[in-house]
């Protein structure tokens, strides 16, 4: 089987979907004959990893890419503004898909692929314009977009200048949208909330389908944690508003129990000027440690040291750092909305229902409190956590998913499930 694969952000040293995309594309390029296409900016770091076997043409749109990046970055600033972010990034894309079907168009035409592939971007906003333009198969995702804001949390959605969220359904008006669904024989959709905003008619092509995944050479704990008396709770991720970690921080200020113990903060933002000074407020330079970002390797091996892992973001979308501390064995806390909702159960996890800030932090400081005390549950809820990753989330796994999607599509095999 050949498979022709657009990964337009496909990056082995970028962090979040840029390396989601390379990971991903690069898995199934090791089961599938694969022709890799991507952006011109990745050739560098991708060179450098290597991509196996695959072949891997570069696509350079920077005629219109670098002045809409410069432009998005004057807007939105370093942090925040996704949907900003999105609707630049239309025009953009469109170009990286033109000059792509410029160079590939003859061999498409020819019969080369037996299926293509659009695995980034994940955006449900973005459409494809080849699509629409070949009569190979063509599979589409993972997507991954939609979930709302919730309504408990608009000052945060201010802080994340998400100005255009309100109006954010008018991408479906945008040229090329409608026939990418429609010309799509598989979609491939992210949780519960990306599906629900894809046409009742075209449900039939969905395939629930979490775009995120683990590196088990990264992320792994196969041997059980030795329990030790001081427990070490841990955050990794960006230090911004909707990921909720000053209500970590405000969980162990009001907590006798949890000052007993350690709380490590792995990741860097605007909001840890402030959280630094309430640490020195309340005098708990002992018990919380910020180290600042960290490459993947490193976050892994702090996630392997740490035990519980306290993660209530109230808008995550795929939660890929929630998916890592599960193969590192952590029992995980988080908010039951979005991604963290689905991929943490009640043997696997604790789940904190959605509501208040003030809430959060009240409940988050007394689940925590219990866990702090009880080694055995702990570990219970770590080993679930575990064998569930990795019956699922491995990117070898994810590629054994795909490669059925593939066979679907062609004719050749059942619709697939991703948790079957």
């Amino acid at each position: 089987m050949k498979v022709l694969i657009l990964a337009d952000q496909c990056n082995p040293e970028w962090p979040s979907l840029p390396l989601v995309g390379y990971k991903a594309s690069l898995e199934i390029s090791k089961i599938v004959d694969a022709v890799i296409v991507t952006h011109i900016r990745n050739k560098e770091n991708i060179e450098r990893n290597g991509f196996g076997n695959a072949e891997v043409i570069f696509i350079d749109n920077e005629y219109i890419a670098k002045p809409v990046h410069k432009l998005s970055k004057f807007i939105r600033g370093n942090e925040g503004g996704w949907t900003i972010a999105m609707a630049l990034a239309y025009p953009s894309y469109l170009a990286f898909e033109w000059e792509a079907w410029k160079t590939l168009k003859h061999r498409i035409i020819a019969g080369e692929f037996d299926v293509i592939h659009r695995v980034t971007p994940m955006s449900p906003t973005l459409p494809s314009f080849m699509a629409s333009k070949t009569k190979v198969p063509f599979v589409l995702g993972p997507l991954n977009g939609g979930l709302k804001w919730p309504a408990e949390f608009s000052n945060e959605r201010k802080k994340e200048r998400e100005w255009l969220s309100s109006i954010r359904k008018a991408y479906k008006l945008l040229p090329y949208k409608k026939s990418t669904i429609t010309n799509s024989k598989a979609i491939l959709a992210s949780f519960e909330h990306t599906i629900a905003d894809i046409p009742a008619d075209m449900q039939e092509k969905v395939i629930n389908f979490p775009e995120v995944g683990i590196d088990p050479l990264l992320f792994n704990m196969p041997q059980s944690k030795v329990g030790n008396t001081k427990k070490t709770i841990l955050f990794a991720s960006r230090l911004v508003p909707y990921k909720l970690p000053d209500v970590i921080l405000e969980a162990f200020i009001r907590s006798d129990i949890l000052q007993q113990h350690k709380l490590l903060i792995v990741g860097d933002g605007p909001l840890r000027a402030s959280m630094e000074s309430k640490v020195k407020e309340h005098q708990l330079e002992n018990s919380v440690d910020f180290v600042g970002w960290k490459t993947q390797q490193e976050v892994g091996e702090y996630m392997r040291q740490s035990d519980i892992f306290a993660y209530p973001t109230i808008r995550e979308l795929g939660a890929g750092a929630l998916v890592e501390a599960m193969a590192c064995k952590m029992a995980c806390v988080v908010v039951d909305y979005g991604a963290c909702g689905t991929l943490i159960d009640n043997d696997r996890g604790v789940k904190i229902p959605l509501q208040s800030k003030e809430k959060i932090a009240e409940q988050l400081s007394l689940e925590l409190e219990k866990l702090v005390v009880n080694s055995e549950l702990i570990s219970e809820l770590s080993e679930n956590a575990y064998k569930h990753v990795m019956q699922y989330y491995t990117w070898p796994q994810k590629a054994k998913k795909t490669e059925q999607v593939y066979q679907w599509v062609l004719g050749q095999a059942e619709k697939p499930s991703f948790w079957n």
